[in-house]
């Protein structure tokens, strides 16, 4: 009586669990559902999927995942032109957002700095500024700094010195007509670099700015993820790689998602948020 009374009433349950999946649209598995590590949403819009708004060098995927290249201390090296972070003795850090602009993550990251008085330092390529002009006008106008991260995104050390001088140029042009001053701030595609092209980059007036905190967002993760690579490599004078766009392989929905909780949470720790030339104490202009 006891066995015939359990499996009616396993067969009771069986019959809600299966009631219950079809209803609700659940995936019933042998093992547990495990979320997708790239976030869901935030599409590639129209104008992200044009020719002229690929990555001339391709995606970081492409070009910073394994094997990695091999890291100069270039910092150590040429301490009065290139720079990782900042000052060890202040609570003061930078966030920095690459590969922008565009119509899709760049105003939401913009929405939620100008939400908690957060001012950041946006490395631009020059050919995603001519196609979204308004977007780097804002970005001028909310009080972020804007610098030089190349015309067409290319991997600078694969290209000869009047490519890579023609390809800071350019963008610098562009730059300049749309937020009426020249960056002197530079960052290389991919954080591509070596002495050779350090030497050649000297000649044009700028300041290198590297980082030593990746959220490596450009693998389209998790917000948790991009949290975490954040907030348990910080420290005082850290300068904090991020994302405001990207190729169309990168989601980036991780990165707008992560941000407000990453803000609130230094500042609860007492950081101060700054633009690198503040960091630094660099002008941001030539």
């Amino acid at each position: 009586m006891k066995k015939k009374t359990m499996v009616i009433s396993l067969a009771v349950v069986f019959s809600l669990l299966a009631v219950f999946a079809f209803f609700s649209e659940y995936e019933l598995r042998f093992v547990p559902n495990k979320p997708d590590l790239r976030p869901e949403g935030n599409s590639p819009a129209p104008q992200e999927l044009d020719k002229q708004f690929d990555l001339r060098g391709g995606s970081e995927r492409d070009n910073r995942g394994f094997p990695q290249r091999e890291i100069e201390d270039l910092a150590t090296k040429y301490p009065d032109l290139f720079y990782r972070s900042g000052p060890l003795d202040e609570k003061r850090v930078a966030l920095t957002f690459d590969d922008g602009p565009d119509s899709m993550y760049t105003p939401q990251i913009l929405d939620i700095l100008k939400k908690h008085k957060v001012k950041a330092t946006f490395f631009l390529i020059g050919n995603r500024a001519e196609l979204f002009p308004d977007v780097v006008k804002r970005i001028k106008k909310e009080g972020h700094i804007i610098g030089n991260h190349s015309m067409n995104h290319p991997n600078i050390v694969k290209l000869d010195k009047e490519e890579t001088i023609k390809e800071i140029e350019e963008c610098e042009k562009v730059l300049e007509e749309l937020v009426e001053y020249k960056p002197a701030l530079f960052r290389s595609p991919y954080g591509s670099l070596d002495s050779e092209k350090v030497e050649e980059i000297k000649e044009l007036d700028v300041k290198i700015i590297a980082w030593n905190v990746d959220s490596l967002d450009w693998k389209s993760l998790t917000a948790e993820q991009v949290k975490t690579n954040i907030l348990e490599n910080v420290n005082e004078g850290s300068i904090i790689l991020q994302h405001s766009s990207g190729s169309e392989e990168e989601n980036l929905t991780g990165t707008v998602e992560a941000l407000e909780d990453v803000i609130k949470t230094l500042k609860k720790e007492k950081y101060e948020f700054v633009t690198v030339d503040e960091l630094l104490d660099l002008e941001y202009k030539k």
